[in-house]
């Protein structure tokens, strides 16, 4: 179940920041590189979650003023990983 869910909340997450024009260069990279991090914890097990979340708590803080949206789907995601295996 939270396999499916994190994978959820990553569509969802992507599909607001396609919505999104105002995100620069660097926020979408490391989003995109966040995403690429949890399909590899997804599929393997063997990735750092703690460096995971860690990555997900900053792009969180980035978001919080400028995209509630989007960083309320980070904190589900965060929420998400912590029952992964944290």
């Amino acid at each position: 179940m939270t396999e499916k869910k994190l994978n959820e909340l990553l569509s969802e997450l992507n599909e607001v920041l396609e919505q999104t024009s105002e995100i620069d260069d660097e926020t979408r990279v490391l989003v995109k590189d966040l995403d690429e991090d949890i399909n590899r914890l997804l599929e393997s097990g063997e990735e750092d979650i703690e460096g995971i979340v860690d990555r997900a708590q900053t792009i969180e803080t980035r978001f919080a003023l400028e995209y509630p949206v989007a960083e309320r789907f980070l904190r589900e995601i965060i929420d998400a990983l912590a029952k992964v295996g944290i």
